[in-house]
């Protein structure tokens, strides 16, 4: 069975090639419309993952962080992380919008490696193993179903796409 700490790691390995392969996407943009779809799109799987997150694992958590300072910690990098992609979304200058876009990225592996090292290790050590495994099944799964290259191709179909609709170019 598949633990809560199981399930949030595999998504933050997830993530972390979805960000590895935007990353690499970058040159390729010529519009903010394009980082604008990209934020976007970060920004909603996070906003899931997030959620589950808050609503499952940092509700077990609550009194165990909250004596340790690290509820709050987490909760405003999740502040952090929603505040740079909202505002790349919203950029009106392509610089803007991909700095933005990058500081929402590098904000969320922060988070991901702050909760492998602190969080996950709490839940072992304050939870049973079945304990986990309940939670885990309260996760949904959601790992991707796109395959090595199907991120990127997904996202390069739905740029030119949003270029053939949007003209605006680098300001």
């Amino acid at each position: 069975m598949v633990t809560i700490t199981d399930a949030l790691a595999s998504e933050h390995a997830l993530f972390c090639e979805m960000f590895e392969e935007i990353v690499r996407l970058l040159p390729d943009l010529r519009t903010v419309s394009e980082v604008r779809v990209i934020s976007r799109l970060v920004e909603g799987v996070l906003l899931r993952h997030a959620n589950v997150e808050q609503n499952l694992a940092f509700a077990a958590l609550d009194h165990a962080l909250a004596e340790k300072g690290q509820l709050a910690r987490l909760h405003q990098d999740h502040h952090e992380i929603d505040q740079r992609l909202h505002q790349a979304t919203l950029a009106r200058k392509f610089p803007e919008a991909v700095r933005l876009l990058k500081a929402g990225l590098a904000a969320s592996r922060r988070h991901f490696r702050r909760e492998e090292k602190m969080v996950f290790p709490l839940f072992q050590n304050l939870f049973a193993a079945r304990d986990l495994e309940v939670l885990g099944t309260q996760s949904p799964q959601r790992v991707s179903s796109l395959g090595k290259h199907g991120f990127s191709n997904a996202m390069r179909g739905r740029l030119r796409k949003s270029a053939k609709h949007n003209s605006p170019k680098r300001a």
